[in-house]
């Protein structure tokens, strides 16, 4: 299963990705919500199939896996799960930004570095290394279920590789702040959406 975060501590419109900021404080219901679409993938089938917790090691997805993780364990932290760093654009209004700059990205969205910043082809190849290396581990271990929680960025990524589109695709899909997306292995290989 991936998640992403709750809701960061900003107001609306300004610009963030790996700046590390902590969600805002999660009422009851909406953890209890999280809680409820992953259950029961969070819980182990049995002792010897463990649920890894792998999580972004920023406060906003770092707090809630650790929330989240079964009781007695702890979240696994890949700082290759991070949002893309948008460099100088952090924590910046949109709408103060550069216009042509804003114009650049959106023409060449997967090679254009903001200034400071990193590539989504960057972000793209970090966060493809992280999943073969935890894929890996899982079968490795016996896993048989792994929970991720991260930023939308990486969301995107995953979901389209898991799902084989076109990377042209990938960032036409949008996972809001606590939002889940919930995929299984198929027996001939490959992955399919799991309602």
């Amino acid at each position: 299963m991936l998640l992403r975060h709750l809701p960061v501590c900003l107001p609306p419109g300004i610009c963030y990705g790996a700046s590390d900021l902590p969600a805002q404080p999660a009422r009851r219901q909406a953890l209890a919500a999280v809680r409820a679409a992953l259950t029961p993938p969070i819980m182990p089938l049995s002792t010897s199939a463990p649920t890894a917790v792998i999580s972004s090691p920023l406060r906003r997805c770092a707090d809630l896996a650790a929330q989240l993780a079964p009781a007695g364990t702890r979240p696994s932290l890949d700082a290759r799960l991070q949002e893309i760093d948008f460099g100088d654009w952090e924590l910046q209004p949109w709408a103060t930004l550069d216009r042509a700059q804003i114009d650049a990205w959106a023409a060449r969205p997967w090679t254009f570095r903001p200034p400071g910043g990193e590539r989504a082809n960057d972000m793209r190849d970090r966060v493809l290394a992280a999943w073969a290396d935890t894929l890996q581990q899982a079968r490795r271990q016996g896993t048989e279920q792994v929970l991720i929680v991260t930023h939308g960025g990486p969301l995107r990524v995953l979901r389209g590789h898991l799902l084989g589109l076109p990377q042209r695709d990938w960032l036409a899909w949008s996972c809001p702040p606590g939002g889940h997306l919930r995929l299984r292995a198929r027996a001939a290989g490959g992955w399919r959406l799991d309602p």
